[in-house]
């Protein structure tokens, strides 16, 4: 069966690509730099059913894409979270916060409607992004 993303993914989101197991999406939403991981792995709601490999491989991937966002973004704290409440398929979120940003204490998910990113922005945005995650 082959991996297919969920549709609520592809549509608040922008394909940045992929790592080794995990394709890179970046939220449509400019209020906060907001990556998602979703292993290219079908049918998966939990890490738990990864091979005990790729769940290595993830992690890997979280952390790199986590300091790598934390560098650019210079964060106060990484947000990171498999939640699937909405969206079922295994997907992670890496959401840069900062003790000034609007939500900051509380967790950023359903406090405000997204603000997608103006075409300009989200050009320089995705160029950043690629190029820390090396990207093509």
């Amino acid at each position: 069966m082959p991996f297919i993303l969920n549709t609520t993914l592809e549509k608040d989101c922008i394909q940045l690509g992929k790592l080794q197991l995990c394709r890179v999406l970046l939220m449509n939403d400019s209020q906060f730099p907001w990556l998602i991981l979703v292993p290219e792995k079908p049918d998966l709601t939990e890490i738990y059913q990864l091979s005990e490999q790729d769940q290595q491989v993830l992690i890997q991937e979280s952390s790199f894409v986590t300091e790598q966002l934390a560098d650019i973004y210079l964060a106060d704290k990484m947000n990171i979270a498999a939640l699937g409440n909405m969206v079922p398929q295994l997907h992670i979120h890496h959401v840069v916060r900062y003790k000034s940003d609007k939500s900051w204490p509380a967790p950023v998910w359903g406090q405000f409607d997204a603000l997608p990113y103006t075409e300009d922005k989200l050009m320089d945005t995705v160029k950043k992004v690629k190029r820390a995650l090396k990207l093509a």
